[in-house]
């Protein structure tokens, strides 16, 4: 029988991790289940006997290429052929509770996720965390198998079974060779030794290869199913409508116009929201125009100049030490700090796949089909939308369209238990692109004044980040975490380190300090791809920028002489500049680089840009140099660097939205100034060998983009542009 604790999950440890999650019991029942013909090995993989192997991955697949990486880890510890390994969701568990990515996401928040996670962390897609997390246990559960497969295969032979090794799929020794296959069944009934032998006979053969993505194949064929796919008997669909931003109430629909839609079935009216039920989502959403829902909101009205407003008020408010190291003393007061000022406006979401839910309601059971992160919480939302317990609630995870941090939210998932509950007939729920970027949970307006000041040679002495922006880190604890809403709240008085993530620079200041400055801008915030680092850096890489043209010194040199011993940032920067053909950003070159520091791993960004004649920036080059450790699969390394890299020019370009009284402005994809194939620069990534732990690569391409493009502005033009999107105002 399989033991050492069923082969559970484990790693991580030593990470920054959740104290709660630290101190927490861990042994938990598998609950992975074996359909006819396979033999589970504990938590995380079965072996068929026709030879496939599945492994259950407990992260959601949404482009990244998680399927493949964690399932890649486990076959190469088991010594599979990786032609037959696929993959399946992993069942809700705490057995797969995710702290490292808990503690990403909200950049450790003190006071806020210790307190708040008196159980095990939930399971979570998030903060780049998926190797990070789960490479110990994968790599655990695949050699675990391996040897209970060398077991079987030993006593067959009568050998030794520590003689035996494996090899694409097969157990050998010396000239005998038999199939995973035929020995899956009794391998499951063999005992584990205490050491599972990690890296032993037969594992190492896929690792840091570039082995062909498992979900690639039904996204070509139109196979893969997502949310929006999935398909019941007596289905019907709905098309939903919400109030703007704030205290919005539904006061009044035409249902005599909505009947009037052939293949309207019914209408649903809540307090805060109202759908259409119809045959099909094209009708449905017809007959939600036709009803032309009214709202009433009360409060305070909410505009881009109300945020602005609220953002320059929050400096006038004591702020909150997130950050610190030296003494500042008085460097930062008289004559000759260096100061600038930047912005940045609500950032949204807009992935492909916009928010949705498929949901039935059968003898007391609520199953969920969901685009999700974070299936505990979707669960614990929709049972409490729905009025019934928690175990009355299946959560089926499917693929994501993209999210970049949207699917941690759960509106979509309680509105379809709501309507699944009260139709008593699945339920397909899709929200249209405008309801999706008129209720985003945006990545946060926030305002930054920097300070610096610089000794005779021009060295940096002293740098204070003060930051105005919500406490996004306490919104996503309040909404992601259970019963954390009222320790969120007590947050907001010691400033929220989500919100202020990556403003520490990594560079060698004697005197620096991080400043938050809490500010309530009435509309609802949330993570999105890169989180706080998406303008942190922005701020830091543009100021640095600066101070290195004050000191009259070469950018790219100023950076790598102030990293101290940071060689691996250095390494970064000197292969971009030697890659890009760095001339110094000189005026009229058109160059500008940056760099930045994320979740373990290192980037640097040159990039070439101009105004174009609508004096919009115009991207022609990007090239970015990665150090983010050992690399499980480069070419998923790779690809998630370039999107990345595609990314952050979105959002230094446009993908984002004013508001006009409690309603955002972006309404569809052609008010946010995508990128489009036309505007896709020429793209160069380099990875850099190396041998330290693996870093996050999800995120990491993010951040160094925008501060390199508005930097290469200024070496084009000759004038900084402060806000983000980079628009120039003249």
């Amino acid at each position: 029988m399989i033991s050492r604790r069923g082969i559970l999950a484990g790693g991580g440890v030593g990470i920054g991790l959740v104290v709660a999650w630290g101190l927490w019991p861990r042994d938990y029942a598998p609950t992975l289940v074996a359909d006819p013909g396979e033999s589970a090995f504990g938590a995380w993989l079965k072996i068929g006997s026709d030879g496939h192997v599945t492994v259950a991955v407990p992260q959601a697949e949404q482009g990244q290429g998680v399927y493949t990486a964690l399932a890649q880890i486990v076959a190469d510890e088991l010594g599979a052929d990786w032609r037959t390994v696929g993959v399946e969701p992993a069942p809700l568990n705490p057995l797969y509770a995710n702290p490292v990515g808990l503690n990403a996401l909200f950049e450790g928040m003190p006071g806020v996720v210790p307190a708040a996670v008196a159980g095990p962390a939930p399971m979570l897609t998030a903060g780049s965390s998926s190797v990070r997390m789960f490479e110990a246990a994968c790599r655990d559960a695949g050699a675990a198998a391996r040897v209970l497969l060398c077991k079987a295969a030993a006593r067959r032979w009568d050998a030794d079974w520590a003689d035996c090794r494996t090899e694409a799929g097969f157990v050998v020794q010396g000239t005998r060779r038999i199939r995973f296959a035929a020995l899956a069944e009794d391998a499951a009934r063999e005992t584990l030794p205490d050491d599972p032998n990690i890296g032993g006979p037969g594992a190492g053969a896929l690792a840091g290869r570039s082995v062909p993505r498992i979900d690639t194949p039904a996204k070509v064929d139109g196979s893969a199913n997502f949310t929006g796919d999935v398909r019941l008997p007596d289905m019907v669909h709905a098309a939903i409508r919400q109030g703007p931003v704030g205290d919005s109430r539904l006061i009044g629909v035409d249902r005599a116009a909505a009947d009037r839609v052939r293949g309207v079935l019914q209408i649903v009216e809540t307090p805060t929201w109202v759908a259409a039920i119809a045959t099909t989502g094209w009708a449905a959403q017809q007959a939600l125009s036709a009803m032309a829902p009214r709202f009433a909101t009360r409060g305070p009205v909410i505009d881009s100049g109300t945020i602005a407003a609220a953002l320059d008020a929050a400096f006038e408010r004591p702020g909150a030490t997130m950050a610190q190291s030296g003494d500042i003393g008085t460097l930062l007061d008289g004559a000759g700090v260096v100061t600038a000022a930047y912005r940045v406006a609500p950032a949204v979401h807009a992935a492909i796949e916009t928010r949705s839910a498929t949901a039935a309601y059968r003898d007391g059971i609520l199953e969920l089909w969901l685009q999700t992160q974070a299936p505990g919480p979707a669960r614990a939302a929709a049972a409490r939308a729905a009025g019934i317990a928690e175990a009355q609630v299946v959560i089926h995870p499917m693929p994501v369209g993209g999210s970049f941090g949207a699917a941690l939210e759960h509106d979509a998932a309680a509105q379809a238990a709501v309507l699944a509950v009260r139709l008593k007939r699945p339920v397909s729920l899709i929200w249209s692109r405008a309801e999706d970027l008129l209720h985003d949970r945006y990545r946060p307006a926030a305002a930054a004044r920097l300070a610096a000041r610089l000794d005779a040679r021009g060295r940096i002495l002293a740098w204070r980040t003060a930051i105005a922006a919500p406490a996004t880190g306490a919104e996503i604890a309040a909404r992601v975490l259970p019963g954390v809403a009222s320790r969120a709240a007590t947050a907001l008085t010691r400033g929220d380190p989500h919100a202020v993530g990556g403003a520490l620079p990594a560079y060698a200041i004697p005197a620096v300090a991080v400043v938050h400055h809490a500010a309530e801008i009435g509309v609802p915030t949330g993570a999105l791809r890169g989180g706080a680092h998406g303008y942190t850096a922005f701020f830091t890489e543009m100021f640095v920028d600066e101070l290195a043209r004050i000191a009259a010194t070469e950018p790219m040199s100023y950076r790598i002489g102030m990293l101290g011993g940071g060689a691996r940032l250095a390494r970064c920067l000197s292969t971009a500049a030697s890659l890009g053909g760095w001339n110094g950003g000189v005026p009229g070159s058109g160059q500008g680089i940056a760099a930045h520091a994320f979740r373990g791993s290192f980037i640097a960004v040159l990039a070439e840009a101009h105004l174009g004649a609508d004096r919009r920036p115009v991207v022609e080059r990007l090239v970015a140099a990665v150090d983010c450790g050992v690399q499980i699969n480069p070419d998923l390394v790779r690809q998630q660097i370039e999107g990345g890299l595609i990314f952050g020019l979105a959002t230094a370009l446009g993908a984002a939205t004013g508001f006009t009284r409690n309603l955002a402005d972006a309404r569809g994809f052609g008010d946010l100034h995508l990128p489009r194939l036309a505007d896709t620069p020429d793209i160069t990534v380099e990875l850099i060998r190396s041998d330290e732990a693996p870093g996050g690569v999800g995120e990491l391409g993010v951040p160094a983009v925008a501060p390199a493009i508005a930097n290469a502005i200024f070496s084009a033009t000759g004038f900084r542009l402060r806000d983000l999107p980079l628009r120039p105002s003249t």
